[in-house]
């Protein structure tokens, strides 16, 4: 039985249903339903909410529960996401597991708190300091929010790394059918590595200050590593129509809602268009557009900025394909006919 929720709320459902045992977050538009839901809800559960003093205070609050093997998240908006990427940087530093929420608002600055895709740049090319990187996953549906959060636990246990969830506010604050199919976790696997009291065992570390000669530089080679795993194995996208496609739109999040109904508007209008949607912003899917790459075909990146993904995109066709651009930021949004236009026009030149 579907139940007419709220992304923020849906989000939270599914991270309460995967075993989140610890929240730590501060207010700020258009996040706030998610503390403000967690207020009441983990304190009915008999788990942890707290809200912290400043954005900085609940990302290192993370970072301590993460370290203990609890699922522990914290959640915020653009301008407050930046106050966290020092702690985001110890915690991949660290591979301590956590879950980062960002409903992304305008920018920069304090800019507003429409919806927004301004911060690609931040989550996927490593906002704090250091050779890092987290996976970042987008959902473009409300089910989908209930269900990335569900699964991102895993994902950052079995990868001992942050997951964040780049989403904006629209798809933050719309309401729409969620099927809650997810059975709730009781089941954890124990982890051979968390700081769990050392009683009849050898005590461990978990640390990011590596000062022995040397050091640094292996753990560096060896997140590398990781990485390379996770590229390797954790890329997800969908495809619609690009079989015969002259122009295939890439989006993400709620864009690409917006571009898959103008695909199917320039269908009727006899335009041959197709969508490619990463789900997974890093890794990014760089493999598949490659392959699709070749001189004939045009591609066009719709953001709710000035041009983002757009140089991932530009590097995973390298030369083969024209990649061109249409974006608004500040709260704007991008409209089916400005897509349909815009795609006529490429094919025109």
């Amino acid at each position: 039985m579907k139940k007419l929720t709220k992304g923020n709320v849906a989000l939270c459902e599914g991270a309460i249903a995967a075993g989140l045992k610890s929240y730590f977050g501060y207010p700020i538009t258009p996040q706030n339903e998610i503390p403000a839901y967690l207020s009441r809800k983990m304190v009915e559960l008999g788990r942890v909410f707290i809200q912290a003093e400043s954005e900085i205070a609940a990302a290192n609050m993370v970072l301590g529960a993460a370290v203990t093997g609890a699922r522990a998240m914290t959640s915020s908006s653009s301008p407050g996401i930046s106050l966290k990427q020092e702690a985001i940087s110890y915690m991949a530093g660290m591979e301590a597991p956590a879950l980062i929420i960002n409903v992304q608002r305008g920018g920069p600055g304090l800019g507003n708190i429409s919806g927004s895709q301004s911060d690609y740049f931040q989550a996927v090319k490593g906002g704090g300091h250091g050779d890092y990187k987290i996976i970042v996953t987008s959902p473009n549906s409300v089910q989908e929010m209930y269900e990335t959060a569900y699964d991102a636990f895993d994902l950052a246990e079995k990868y001992r790394t942050p997951v964040m969830i780049l989403t904006d506010g629209i798809t933050g604050q719309m309401m729409e059918p969620v099927d809650f199919n997810k059975p709730e976790r009781t089941d954890f696997i124990k982890q051979d590595w968390v700081l769990d009291g050392a009683k009849n065992r050898e005590p461990r570390s978990v640390k990011s200050l590596l000062m022995r000669e040397g050091a640094l530089e292996q753990h560096n080679i060896e997140l590398q590593r990781k990485y390379d795993n996770i590229i390797e194995n954790e890329v997800k996208y969908e495809l619609h129509t690009i079989e015969d496609a002259d122009v295939i739109l890439i989006a993400y999040g709620i864009s690409s809602r917006i571009a898959k109904s103008a695909v199917k508007l320039a269908r009727k209008n006899g335009v041959r268009a197709g969508l490619l949607r990463p789900k997974t912003l890093w890794p990014f899917p760089s493999k598949i557009i490659n392959s699709i790459a070749k001189s004939s075909l045009n591609f066009l990146v719709v953001e709710l900025n000035h041009g983002q993904m757009i140089e991932d995109v530009k590097l995973a066709v390298n030369g083969r394909s024209n990649v061109e651009f249409l974006g608004k930021a500040g709260g704007g949004l991008v409209t089916e006919q400005e897509i349909l236009e815009k795609i006529k026009y490429i094919i025109a030149n």
